[in-house]
């Protein structure tokens, strides 16, 4: 088994993927208006809309109510992605703090108030996890 993607549904995927494409720097492939993804070396952030939803289960998601998953990317200096995503972003949860496990994180609302963690690792123990 290996762990492929997160997808977000959202009413609006231009406005997020636009968003994702932004603060990433990662270009969304489109398979259609409904359907766009961001991929990384790791793993995929896939941004479906609503009308997809049937497909699956008719309600079986509902956009902008995550309140349990935080979308996470490794970047190399989380200090200067934040002040690259001043005026994009409009909800800044926590400014970068190094985390106890040693991790610079930086979390922060995505339009659709999905949390997400922007990190850099800075101690030996967390670049050495990190660099395999």
């Amino acid at each position: 088994m290996d762990f492929v993607s997160i997808r977000i549904i959202t009413a609006d995927v231009a406005r997020l993927a636009g968003f994702y494409e932004r603060a990433t720097g990662v270009q969304a492939d489109w398979a259609s208006e409904d359907f766009a993804e961001l991929r990384t070396a790791h793993g995929t952030l896939a941004i479906g809309s609503t009308r997809t939803v049937p497909l699956f289960a008719p309600g079986s998601a509902q956009p902008a109510s995550n309140r349990t998953v935080i979308i996470e990317f490794l970047v190399d200096d989380v200090d200067g992605v934040h002040k690259n995503l001043a005026g994009l972003v409009g909800d800044f949860v926590s400014e970068p703090a190094t985390m106890p496990w040693g991790n610079r994180a930086l979390l922060f609302r995505d339009p659709d108030g999905n949390l997400v963690n922007f990190f850099t690792p800075v101690t030996p123990a967390a670049i050495e996890k990190f660099s395999r």
